[in-house]
């Protein structure tokens, strides 16, 4: 749909939520690609599914609150009236696409390497007797089927889970007397699908299959736990008989916040957000073919017009197929492994006597020599963990603080699939347990623990308790801000003093998703940047005004003004015919002022490279306006989460890295940190890694001036170059580095002054 203000004279701009449609199609067409691996293509065919959830819950939400101020206009030009249009149609193409492929590819392809998905046309008389047992001794049990009735409100239906519904007729007098108010009319049933049980349910099968004309291999059929309970569901319901059946889900509204200020109940507050988004409006459906009365009578009981319905015919929540890769013997239809590497500067090694992994060199001393980055997760999390547990047990450590936005882990009595179909793990945050630890040691540990990170407010609730019982000092962020900071001091005694440790990132405490997730962290005893992460605790956790800072800008006090006044550095120097470049990696670009100064920037001749994950409001290579400004995306085995800022300053250049996007709640309304990259070697590191990305040309896509996005491919004769495998190899070539000597270091003996 094209922008009215295009025409109109206007700056143009992207609406952010069909920007957000347009990068999840880029995510269903590495599904579609013929050139990868079976389940990897089912694995981003399935985070399609699981991002429209949380769009629909959060952003269409958002959007269909606007549609009483119609008038209202969005900077990009469209009305939220027009915006809804445009997304449903979008979104419907997109799931219409995703389930076509795994329907007519992906399960073929899987039946023809010997694991077959058999829908109920294709179960044997064998696989037909153990389903009906296996209905009957594992499934029945714990369903619960809920009335539909009509002059009676809805029963509850919790938001993204996986239900059944049935229409039922009585077959016998007596059933028809048992239910009078129906009065001959069809009735509605419920069933609501219980997390507890697996998804995917082995059936079993002596057959061998030879695909491609291969030696044979064992067939692995599987059976959808939604087609058996649709099967047999009228075992639920003696003296009826089941006319018609479907599986849906819903999704709710999520698009609202805490009471800010009850603060002296803040935790129950946000429970009650918690309790209110479990019943909030419905926003979306989505159902599976076999009855149109059930899902006229379901979309006019959650009041929802035909935009928001969506029909799939396949599974309703693919992610379950994410269990297969664990699979023993179908490691071919995954990509190969890639092997996370440790840092040689936090060098480990095996103790002869012992047998453990031992290091050679406490963290502290490491640190001590110069400043170390981590890029994850081509290279491990583990140094980070080990920050936080040799804190908690160094006796010479005295302080620990934090700030913990998600870190992980499983809440106490909630499973998470790990490993094989059949084993279910309980796992608990490393970072967490170390801070209790420390706690339990005596050590003085504060926690600024945000419970406002959508989606993880339980979690984190749960983890503020388990904190505090151990004697940390939890501090639940700030009042209208969300603390987005990625920041811990540790504070050591050494010798005469109180040395401080600071680790700052652009991703969270979490170490499950530091396997998947592309960020960069830095360690440093810099008495410059840990004074200031000093003052930011303070502000954090007590009252004071906004410090001046010498090396950390935070928001939403600063972080918008400094990026305007680095941009607008730049395009001062083009204006007066010097070089300037301007190249930034980061997740979203949606703020008007710093898209304003952009196309200003490129105006002046600035050279502007952006590399945007996923939605960008800004439209580059518009004659006059945006035609010095290049904009990519990547999207490959891992998700790109770093946020990394270059600006050539003359020849002096600067390279940041921080925890924000360039977005108006990162900006605005979060606590957010940029912090600079002083050593030159690995500015010099992070330049090269910023620029490998704008090479790309297997993974790449670029953003059009019409507003469209584009597959990069090799050109003729070009080498194919994909980032994520460079990132690779560079951190195995990095990890055969000899072992650096010792560095000598100068020791402040006071704590720095403030400039101005």
């Amino acid at each position: 749909m094209k922008n009215r203000n295009e025409t109109e004279g206007q700056l143009p701009f992207l609406s952010r939520d069909l920007s957000w449609i347009d990068f999840n199609e880029r995510v269903l067409k590495e599904g579609l690609r013929k050139d990868m691996p079976l389940l990897e293509r089912l694995r981003f065919l399935s985070i399609v599914s699981t991002n429209f959830d949380e769009f629909f819950m959060v952003r269409v939400a958002a959007l269909k609150r606007l549609l009483n101020a119609e008038a209202a206009v969005d900077v990009c030009g469209l009305t939220a009236s027009e915006q809804l249009k445009a997304i449903s149609e979008k979104a419907h193409s997109i799931i219409e696409r995703q389930t076509a492929c795994m329907r007519n590819e992906i399960f073929p392809g899987l039946a023809k390497n010997g694991l077959s998905l058999l829908r109920p046309d294709g179960w044997s008389v064998p696989q037909l007797d153990f389903l009906d047992s296996f209905f009957v001794g594992q499934i029945y049990p714990v369903l619960t089927p809920l009335r539909l009735e009509d002059e009676k409100p809805m029963p509850f239906i919790k938001s993204s889970s996986l239900n059944a519904a049935f229409l039922l007729e009585a077959e016998t007098q007596e059933a028809e007397e048992a239910n009078p108010v129906s009065e001959g009319k069809a009735l509605k049933i419920i069933v609501p699908v219980p997390s507890v049980l697996d998804r995917l349910i082995w059936l079993p099968n002596n057959e061998y299959v030879a695909p491609n004309g291969d030696e044979e291999k064992e067939n692995l059929p599987l059976a959808l736990l939604e087609d058996i309970i649709v099967t047999w569901g009228a075992y639920l319901f003696p003296g009826y008989r089941v006319k018609e059946s479907m599986m849906f889900k819903i999704n709710r509204d999520a698009d609202f916040s805490v009471d800010e200020h009850r603060d002296e109940d803040y935790v129950e507050a946000m429970v009650e957000v918690l309790e209110g988004r479990g019943k909030s409006d419905v926003i979306r459906m989505v159902y599976s073919p076999g009855s149109e009365k059930l899902k006229d009578e379901l979309a006019r009981r959650f009041s929802l017009e035909s935009d928001y319905l969506y029909e799939v015919d396949g599974p309703i929540n693919p992610i379950d197929f994410m269990e297969l890769a664990n699979v023993v013997g179908l490691e071919a239809l995954n990509e190969k492994t890639w092997k996370i590497y440790k840092s040689h500067d936090f060098h480990e090694e095996k103790s002869a006597q012992t047998g453990f992994t031992e290091t050679s060199v406490p963290i502290w001393d490491r640190i001590s020599q110069g400043d170390v980055i981590l890029h994850l997760p081509y290279q491990s999390f583990d140094p980070v963990v080990r920050f936080f547990q040799e804190a908690a047990t160094d006796p010479q450590v005295i302080s620990i603080r934090t700030a913990l936005y998600r870190t992980g882990g499983a809440i106490p009595g909630v499973g998470i699939q790990s490993g094989s179909l059949a084993k279910t793990e309980f796992t608990y945050s490393p970072i967490v347990r170390a801070l209790e630890q420390a706690a339990l040691n005596g050590k003085h540990v504060t926690a600024v623990v945000e419970l406002k990170a959508r989606f993880d407010e339980e979690r984190n609730i749960s983890w503020a308790n388990r904190l505090e019982k151990a004697g940390v000092i939890v501090v639940y962020g700030l009042s209208r801000l969300k603390v987005h900071s990625k920041i811990t001091l540790v504070m050591r005694r050494e010798n005469d003093r109180v040395k401080r440790y600071v680790h700052l990132s652009t991703g969270n405490y979490n170490d499950r998703t530091a396997k998947y997730y592309e960020d960069i962290c830095l360690f440093t005893c810099r008495e410059d940047i840990t004074y200031d992460a000093g003052l930011i605790f303070n502000m954090l956790t007590g009252y004071s005004t906004v410090q001046s800072m010498m090396r950390l800008t935070i928001a939403p006090t600063g972080l918008k003004r400094r990026f305007l006044e680095l941009i607008e550095r730049e395009a001062n120097r083009a204006r007066h015919k010097f070089p300037a470049k301007i190249i930034a990696k980061m997740n979203a670009l949606t703020d008007i002022d710093i898209i304003k100064a952009l196309y200003e920037a490129s105006q002046a001749g600035v050279k502007i490279s952006l590399c945007v994950r996923g939605i960008c409001t800004l439209i580059p290579g518009i004659p006059k306006v945006s035609d010095n400004i290049r904009v990519i995306s990547i999207i490959d085995h891992y998700l790109e989460h770093s946020r990394i800022y270059y600006f050539s300053n003359g020849g002096s250049d600067e390279l940041y890295l921080a925890s924000a996007d360039w977005m108006p709640r990162n900006l605005d309304r979060r606590v957010e940190i940029l912090f600079p990259v002083l050593d030159e070697k690995l500015r010099v590191q992070l330049y090269d890694i910023l620029n490998d990305y704008f090479r790309d040309n297997c993974k790449a896509s670029i953003l059009n001036n019409n507003g469209e996005w584009s597959q990069i491919s090799p050109a003729h004769g070009e080498k194919p170059f994909r980032v994520q495998k460079a990132m690779h190899e560079r951190a195995a070539n990095a990890s055969n580095i000899p072992e650096p000597a010792k560095m000598e270091y100068t020791v402040r003996r006071s704590p720095p002054a403030i400039n101005g």
